[in-house]
């Protein structure tokens, strides 16, 4: 089993969903978490509760963003929760927004790339004093930056922005003994893929992939508390797909 103990984690993003999940497994594996929620407060007290019940250690934070300045919030909560030392930083919360070129508009555009490209740079930023070697980023990407999947061209975008900070991220931190890499999942079973829960969107879904049933958020959880392990000491610059074989 992979032991994390004695790390302290920051999962964005994580009162639902991959990042729900991804805050347990990482306290599964010893680290202390720091799970941070936009609005969703009883679900992010529960995820607290949870951690704490199976003996581990949580704490919330509160932060909007979508607002120029919300990751910047973020980051000061949570150096005053570290001091000067953050071992993970999972960078998972994001927005969707399905719509065709024409329906599209303009605030749609600045919400997705706000709060999926523009609020992880500037966390990265602001919290870079609490990144010590040894650290680890770690991005959320998607299927959608390097294949064709429904009317999300916008959100597509901002994840093929989110893949190419991960290389140059990469680059710059190298020196400073700090990894930063991204998971790519597929279709998962979470709000942000309702469609699924029509037979016909999971027949949709299933059609796309190798591997025939739903990913769980646990196994996009999983691959990332790999890349905030040891086991993943020689990547970096790397999005790794996490999608059961999808647009293969």
């Amino acid at each position: 089993m992979t032991n994390l103990t004695g790390k302290t984690a920051l999962v964005t993003g994580a009162s639902r969903g991959i990042g729900r999940a991804a805050a347990l497994a990482l306290a599964k594996a010893g680290a202390q978490v720091i799970v941070h929620y936009g609005n969703a407060q009883k679900e992010a007290d529960a995820v607290v509760k949870e951690i704490i019940a199976a003996g581990g250690r949580a704490q919330k934070v509160a932060a909007d963003l979508g607002k120029p300045h919300g990751a910047h919030e973020l980051a000061r909560q949570v150096r005053d929760i570290v001091g000067d030392r953050l071992d993970i930083l999972i960078a998972n919360a994001g927005i969707s927004k399905a719509a065709s070129i024409e329906e599209l508009t303009v605030d749609d555009f600045d919400q997705l790339f706000a709060v999926n490209v523009r609020a992880p740079y500037f966390l990265v930023q602001q919290l870079l004093p609490t990144l010590c070697k040894g650290s680890t980023i770690i991005f959320t990407s998607s299927l959608v930056a390097r294949a064709v999947a429904g009317s999300l061209s916008a959100y597509a975008a901002t994840k093929g922005a989110v893949d190419t900070l991960v290389k140059h991220f990469a680059a710059a931190l190298g020196e400073r003994g700090i990894r930063v890499n991204a998971v790519a999942p597929g279709v998962v079973d979470t709000d942000m893929s309702n469609f699924t829960k029509t037979e016909e969107g999971r027949d949709r879904a299933l059609s796309m992939q190798a591997l025939k049933r739903l990913a769980t958020p646990e196994d996009i959880a999983d691959a990332m508390v790999f890349l905030a392990s040891d086991k993943a000491r020689w990547m970096t610059g790397e999005t790794m797909r996490v999608d059961g074989g999808s647009k293969l």
